[in-house]
């Protein structure tokens, strides 16, 4: 898509990718955020009880005005101390999932427009401006972040909604995994904060190889990889065992008689869509979000992926060959990110954007997939 003089000539927008665990932020135009920082709000009402001020997540609230009374003071945050700009006649991109839930983009918008008065917001579905980081319009979207791994197939540049699979396999069940067999070897269940927890996985963990998690689940004698000591708090120093950071992944493909692991959901998701589009979508896999940049997970994927197809439950339905990962130019979790900034600095947020007038008529969104809502809505 061309650039323009008259988007060249204004102030960049500014580009927001709100996860449940981090927060990417920066300019349009630019190759990767300016910042990327936790989720996260001061739990004030935790104040009053303690003399500290601990952190609480973004995203959990009792009630709508819980969320954007938290919302508000993020961004807050994110105009003021990272950014370092006014929002003040400012267009904003923001990149968020068609699965976000509609009381979160609608407060988000209520903040921004009402209480930091931006001239206008851009919505961007991250599962289709991934794809304008490779150039391509079709794509098999994986989107493995905190809470869960959302996949959602795009063929043709539409976004095939119908077909989207999602299941809480994902950073969370990690470090909930992680947390508890800590604890059940001695670990002081206090020394283990998330910070702690989310560090020991990106430093000492992996994802094993399908074979040895065969005979780990079947319980059969093997080596683990080397035990590391895990420094804490000067003094203190956790062991992690070999078998644990081996292992600590295998929540994400789970053999239960429900079927639903990583391998299970994807290919359930190719399975939803017409035939024709099957083939493309298996050899044009992207994998995005920060779980997924963890060694190994790529390659136990593809295995996982080729030995289901010859498996009773798929078989004699999907007639696939082979599975193809495409390597996006960005780091996978911040490659939302990317696409947002190379929308955002196009002539789209011009023609595509709310504008706070007509935001201000009926204060109503259009949704991703209403068009006819979306034509009739003000555009700026």
């Amino acid at each position: 898509m061309p650039l323009f003089d008259t988007v060249l000539q204004e102030k960049p927008a500014i580009v927001l990718e709100m996860g449940h665990a981090f927060t990417k932020l920066g300019f349009a135009g630019e190759p990767h955020p300016r910042s990327i920082i936790p989720s996260e709000v001061l739990d004030h009402k935790a104040k009053s009880a303690s003399q500290t001020t601990p952190n609480k997540k973004l995203f959990d609230y009792a009630s709508e005005s819980e969320l954007y009374d938290q919302l508000v003071e993020f961004l807050k945050t994110i105009f003021f101390k990272y950014v370092l700009v006014s929002p003040k006649e400012r267009k904003v991109v923001i990149v968020e999932s068609v699965l976000c839930p509609t009381q979160v983009r609608e407060n988000l918008a209520k903040a921004l427009f009402c209480h930091f008065d931006v001239s206008s917001i851009f919505y961007v579905p991250t599962h289709l401006v991934i794809l304008a980081t490779l150039a391509v319009d079709t794509a098999l979207v994986v989107d493995i972040g905190y809470k869960e791994a959302a996949i959602v197939p795009v063929y043709s540049g539409v976004q095939a909604v119908f077909a989207w699979e999602a299941q809480p396999l994902a950073a969370e069940a990690v470090h909930e995994h992680i947390k508890g067999e800590l604890i059940l070897n001695g670990v002081e269940e206090h020394l283990l904060t998330d910070y702690v927890i989310e560090d020991i996985k990106v430093r000492t963990c992996f994802v094993t190889t399908k074979e040895r998690a065969g005979k780990w689940r079947a319980e059969e004698k093997f080596q683990p990889c080397p035990d590391v000591d895990y420094p804490i708090k000067g003094d203190e120093v956790i062991k992690i065992s070999g078998m644990l950071r081996e292992t600590a992944y295998e929540v994400l493909f789970p053999e239960d008689n429900d079927h639903l692991n990583l391998a299970n959901i994807i290919l359930n998701s190719i399975l939803n869509c017409p035939k024709d589009m099957r083939k493309s979508l298996a050899e044009n896999i992207v994998l995005v979000g920060g779980t997924t940049m963890v060694l190994g997970l790529a390659s136990r994927l593809k295995a996982e992926l080729t030995a289901l197809l010859q498996s009773d439950q798929y078989r004699d339905k999907l007639f696939l060959k082979t599975f193809k990962f495409h390597s996006p130019p960005a780091k996978a979790n911040f490659t939302a990110w990317l696409g947002g900034s190379i929308y955002g600095a196009t002539d789209l947020v011009l023609s595509k954007s709310i504008a706070r007038e007509a935001y201000s008529k009926n204060q109503q969104l259009p949704d991703f997939t209403n068009y006819d809502e979306t034509r009739s809505h003000g555009r700026v």
